[in-house]
């Protein structure tokens, strides 16, 4: 019963279930966690105060609170999150029941079950690691029952090695074994929680606080050439409704879902998106994308829409255009693009009047209201001041100081007093070139907001009044480490030889962003879709070739294993059994013979009750031999001290 578990062993696993369950603090309901974490005390103290441990009655109360208490806390037993809480909270109250070997069984495979829930939740390489570890100690709880003599550091050891061996079979199941998704109504409908980012409406100064996030958004991989920082406009949200203050997506465009057709020119550029997991359906492509996966649809904005979940990494391959034509524009898109909630101030009309804006054409004015803000003491600032109720007004006229959000749409409003078309995109711009992976990363950073004109025979066209006042916004990169450093707007080249001139702390950083993203690429977005075209290009094209493949796999894995293992152990029994049976032989002489089923404990307890004069002897020389047969470490020296008693060991016929 209790007594008969080493306190050793209860140690080990129950430290082993604490860091098991560590990670889960930021995924089920505080309450839920503290009451685990009191039931695991209460065992911890149980080891060593056996008479605390409950009875069967107050354990029935314990599993009725903790019923009230999951059902309290999550409305249901089904779904990740209440799910894992059951798990968790079970755990805990079956660490209470533990009184014999198979209840530490029971224990650690319910572990593994938790220890697995971790990747419902998170499945970055850093908690691929920490699942690895945490296996690895879990295992050796099981060689610790299973060790005559518990030693932490020798099971730590063979856990490991019991780990990496099963890892080369487990690489070849995942590679080759048909994958299979879960159909959409059996997936957790869990919500990560909230991210910052872009909204779905925009008023001045809003994408300022974007300014000092390093938060990741997204990763972009091309094939060849890289765009120059000045044609990386990632493509989001299209702003074309204002009520003066705020801007948001016009109604009409919300309804209307036919893209009209749009004439690419130049260069075509071809990448992967590597999105990270947010809480809105977009998906930034570099403006304009021509060609993308059938799970995505683009709007009348031009916008690209995911309709998977958005929740989770997604990995997208597109086509984009710099250099496009939209065509025409319908009476509708006219009218919402010109709209204005009120009719314009004096001050604006006669802004307007003295830029040309009524009686120049739409280019002209576009250059005249461009070199105003260039020329006119306006300031690019991350800590724009409060703009009140007439944002527009106020820093056109009075402030002058704004981030890209207020020269956006000052401009467009510009433009729409004139009777020009025009509106405010939101999105990204630039992105930190990985010298590592050769890939970009667009941070929130990134995040900024440009104006788009229609004009005749040119269609929707992109001016951003930022590069009018901030030219180096536009041509070079954020410098996303000084500008949270400082809060000052910074800047460095994107296209530099800077690989000498990063510190190592941002070369650590990019080497580990290389690592994530291929992490991500390859192991967690390896779908059905991605496993065939791999196994295409390996010639494997049915569920035939692929059985061949996997039994082939498997089967030189196990020979490889099996003649690793059975080597080394063949060598080390061979002396062993061959030490022992020279002991089994010397007590044959004396009518002691060594029955066929007898095990080694068994032959010794019978040597000893009918020769005590030899029980001291027999007892070390079986205690040595069972060490080094049974135990996966046994000391070095053991193979010798074998040798010296048996050396020593004489047996008289007739005993003193």
């Amino acid at each position: 019963m209790e007594l008969s578990i080493n306190q050793k062993v209860l140690v080990f696993l129950l430290l082993s279930i604490g860091l098991i369950t560590l990670p889960h603090i930021n995924h089920i309901p505080l309450a839920v966690f503290v009451a685990f974490n009191s039931l695991l005390v209460w065992r911890f103290i149980c080891i060593w105060k056996v008479n605390l441990l409950p009875n069967k009655w107050l354990l029935f109360i314990l599993m009725i609170g903790a019923i009230s208490l999951l059902y309290q806390q999550h409305h249901t037993f089904l779904g990740r999150d209440a799910g894992t809480s059951l798990f968790v909270i079970a755990l805990g109250l079956k660490l209470l029941e533990i009184n014999q070997t198979r209840d530490i069984y029971l224990v650690n495979y319910l572990a593994f079950i938790v220890a697995t829930s971790q990747f419902l939740y998170q499945q970055s390489i850093l908690m691929a690691v920490y699942i690895l570890f945490v296996t690895c100690v879990l295992l050796a709880t099981l060689v610790l029952i299973n060790s005559q003599k518990p030693a932490t550091i020798a099971a730590l050891k063979t856990a490991v090695i019991i780990v990496f061996q099963a890892l080369p079979l487990s690489i070849v199941l995942f590679v080759l074994f048909p994958r299979v998704e879960a159909p959409r109504w059996m997936l957790f409908n869990q919500q990560n929680s909230a991210r910052t980012g872009l909204s779905d409406s925009l008023e001045p100064g809003a994408i300022s606080q974007l300014g000092l996030s390093d938060e990741l958004v997204f990763r972009a991989k091309f094939n060849a050439e890289l765009p120059s920082q000045n044609k990386l406009y990632w493509r989001g949200p299209v702003y074309s409704y204002t009520d003066g203050k705020r801007w948001t997506e016009g109604k009409v465009s919300k309804k209307n879902a036919v893209v009209s057709k749009v004439d690419y020119k130049g260069y075509k550029y071809q990448y992967t998106l590597m999105m990270e997991p947010q809480d809105k359906e977009w998906v930034f492509a570099l403006d304009m994308p021509s060609s993308f996966p059938k799970a995505l649809k683009q709007n009348s904005q031009y916008q690209i829409i995911t309709t998977e979940k958005n929740n989770q990494r997604a990995e997208y391959k597109f086509t984009s255009y710099t250099q496009y034509n939209t065509g025409e524009l319908s009476d509708k898109a006219y009218k919402e693009n010109v709209q204005l909630p009120v009719e314009p101030s004096a001050k604006l009309k006669k802004l307007v009047t003295t830029l040309n804006g009524f009686d120049q054409s739409a280019e002209s004015f576009i250059q005249n209201v461009l070199m105003h803000f260039k020329t006119e003491n306006f300031h690019y600032t991350l800590r724009p001041p409060l703009m009140g109720d007439k944002p527009i007004e106020t820093f056109l006229f009075e402030s002058r100081y704004g981030f890209c959000s207020h020269y956006a749409t000052a401009f467009v409003y510009l433009m729409r007093i004139s009777g020009i078309p025009a509106r405010v995109i939101g999105g990204y711009q630039g992105g930190e070139i990985n010298q590592v992976g050769g890939f970009l990363e667009i941070r929130q950073a990134n995040a900024h907001a440009w104006a788009e004109v229609w004009l005749k025979n040119k269609g929707w066209t992109r001016f951003d009044p930022t590069a009018a006042i901030a030219p180096e916004r536009i041509e070079q990169d954020v410098n996303i480490d000084l500008q949270i450093a400082t809060g000052i707007i910074n800047f460095s080249p994107m296209f530099s030889n800077s690989g000498k001139a990063l510190s190592w702390m941002k070369q650590a950083r990019q080497m580990w962003s290389n690592i994530d993203y291929s992490w991500q690429r390859w192991v967690i977005n390896y779908s059905t879709e991605n496993q065939t075209k791999f196994l295409s290009s390996l010639g494997i094209h049915n569920i035939k070739s692929i059985v061949y493949w996997l039994m082939g796999s498997i089967g030189g894995i196990s020979l490889v294993l099996a003649w690793i293992i059975l080597k080394n152990k063949t060598t080390k029994l061979a002396e062993e059994v061959r030490l022992y049976q020279m002991f089994c032989k010397k007590m044959a002489k004396v009518g002691l013979d060594k029955e066929v089923a007898e095990t080694a404990q068994n032959y010794c307890h019978r040597i000893q009750l009918q020769r005590p004069d030899l029980s001291e002897q027999v007892a070390k020389i079986t205690m040595i031999y069972t060490r080094l047969h049974y135990e996966k470490e046994p000391l070095d020296k053991d193979i010798k001290l074998l040798k010296t008693e048996l050396a020593g060991f004489k047996v008289n016929i007739n005993p003193e």
